[in-house]
């Protein structure tokens, strides 16, 4: 079992950055792809970035060059800095973290169904 923790969401004028962090319980966190994803209302949950334990990362194209994740197995912890936010960026925020399958790619983690552990999630909000 993996429980997930994230923390660091608010309010921010259009423009600014905001750093979330997702606190992992478990000896195994290294060995795990962590995810971000997202959910607007009245939207489906959707894909924003993930991280592997070797360091590769996938982001969606509305968030490159705007968005980066990390992570610092020391901690447990996985990082999304979130700069150049705008209106559309606002949405709850969800950790997730998922078992790593060393032949499965991109098509796979950028999906629901590559995450069986899932956190609360967070509130974004940008403010125009």
């Amino acid at each position: 079992q993996v429980q997930l923790v994230e923390s660091g969401g608010g309010l921010v004028q259009a423009g600014g950055s905001l750093r979330l962090s997702c606190a992992a319980s478990g000896r195994t966190f290294s060995s795990y792809v962590m995810g971000w994803f997202r959910q607007a209302p009245g939207k489906e949950r959707e894909f924003v970035a993930a991280i592997r334990s070797g360091g590769s990362t996938y982001y969606a194209d509305s968030v490159k060059g705007r968005f980066t994740i990390s992570r610092d197995s020391a901690k447990n912890t996985v990082y999304l800095q979130m700069n150049s936010l705008n209106v559309e960026d606002t949405a709850v925020y969800y950790c997730a973290a998922g078992g790593e399958t060393d032949w499965r790619g991109s098509y796979y983690y950028t999906a629901r169904r590559g995450y069986d552990y899932w956190g609360q999630g967070t509130q974004v909000t940008v403010s125009s």
